[in-house]
C-alpha cells in the first residue's frame, strides 16, 4: 500500500520545511505511485533516460559515475528526502547511476509531469531550484574536500556531514545513526585507497572521536571531529520536500 502524501513520514521532520495547505493537495496528485526496490537493484543507469523521477521515502544508496576503465566515483551518498532522476528529465539521460545499499522505496514523479509542476504550481518548482542550487554547492564542498584536505580531514569532515544529516533526518537512536555502506564505498567517495581509509578510521577511533562498525555510525566528540575536518560549526537550514 503505497503512502499519501498527507500522511508521509518525512513530513514531520525538522529537516524539511512544511507543506502548505495547497502545496499539499497538490502533490497529492503529483505524486504517481511507489518504486519498492532490494539492496544492490540500479534505480538509475548512467547513460539511460528514465519516465521517472524520485524522493526517496525510505531506504539508502549511492550516487556514482563509472568512467571508461571500469573505476567508479561516488558522488554522494543518498538518504531519506533525497531527490534524483531531475538530471535525467532535464537532459534527456542521467550523467550517473543510483544504486540501492539497501531496500528502499522511492516516491514516483512522471517525467511528463514536470512541466505541469512549473505551471500550475510556480512555488514548488521553485523548491527544485533551491534543491539544485543545494547539490551544487555540496558539490563545491566535496570538490574542495578532494583537493585541498588531507585524507583524515577527509574521513572527518564526511562522517561528521553524514552523522548530522542522519541526525536532522530523525535518524539518530542513542546517539548512533544508521550506516549501512562499506568502507569501500567512502574510500571511492573521498578518492582514497582503502587501506588509507581504513587506516584513517582507526586513528579516529583510537583518538575516540568516531565509531563506525556494524552499519551504524557514532561520533563522539562532535568538536574533535570538527577540528579534524576542518570545519567551522554550521547551523543546520531546513530543506524542502519534494
Amino acid at each position: 500500500m503505497t503512502v499519501d502524501c498527507e500522511n508521509c513520514p518525512l513530513r514531520k521532520k525538522d529537516a524539511f520545511v512544511p507543506f502548505s495547505k495547497s502545496e499539499l493537495a497538490f502533490m497529492g496528485g503529483f505524486k504517481s505511485g511507489e518504486l519498492s526496490v532490494d539492496p544492490r537493484t540500479t534505480v538509475l543507469m548512467e547513460g539511460t533516460s528514465s519516465p521517472h523521477f524520485y524522493t526517496v521515502l525510505s531506504g539508502m544508496g549511492i550516487r556514482y559515475k563509472t568512467l571508461e576503465n571500469g573505476r567508479r566515483q561516488v558522488i554522494n551518498f543518498i538518504f531519506p528526502g533525497d531527490f534524483v532522476g531531475l538530471q535525467s528529465v532535464v537532459m534527456g539521460e542521467s550523467e550517473y547511476s543510483v544504486e540501492a545499499t539497501q531496500s528502499m522505496v522511492l516516491c514516483a514523479f512522471r517525467r511528463q509531469d514536470l512541466w505541469r509542476l512549473f505551471q500550475v504550481h510556480p512555488e514548488r518548482a521553485y523548491d527544485l531550484v533551491w534543491i539544485s542550487a543545494v547539490e551544487e554547492a555540496f558539490l563545491g564542498q566535496s570538490l574542495a574536500t578532494l583537493g585541498q584536505r588531507s585524507g583524515r580531514e577527509r574521513v572527518s569532515w564526511a562522517l561528521l556531514k553524514i552523522f548530522e544529516r542522519l541526525t536532522m533526518i530523525g535518524l539518530q537512536k542513542l546517539g548512533k545513526v544508521p550506516f549501512p555502506y562499506k568502507q569501500q564505498d567512502l574510500a571511492d567517495a573521498l578518492g582514497l585507497s582503502l587501506v588509507h581509509t581504513n587506516k584513517t578510521l582507526a586513528a579516529l577511533r583510537k583518538d575516540g572521536l568516531v565509531e563506525w562498525s556494524d552499519g551504524t555510525l557514532e561520533v563522539q566528540d562532535a568538536d574533535g571531529m570538527r577540528e579534524a575536518a576542518v570545519l567551522s560549526v554550521e547551523e543546520p537550514k531546513r530543506r524542502p520536500l519534494i
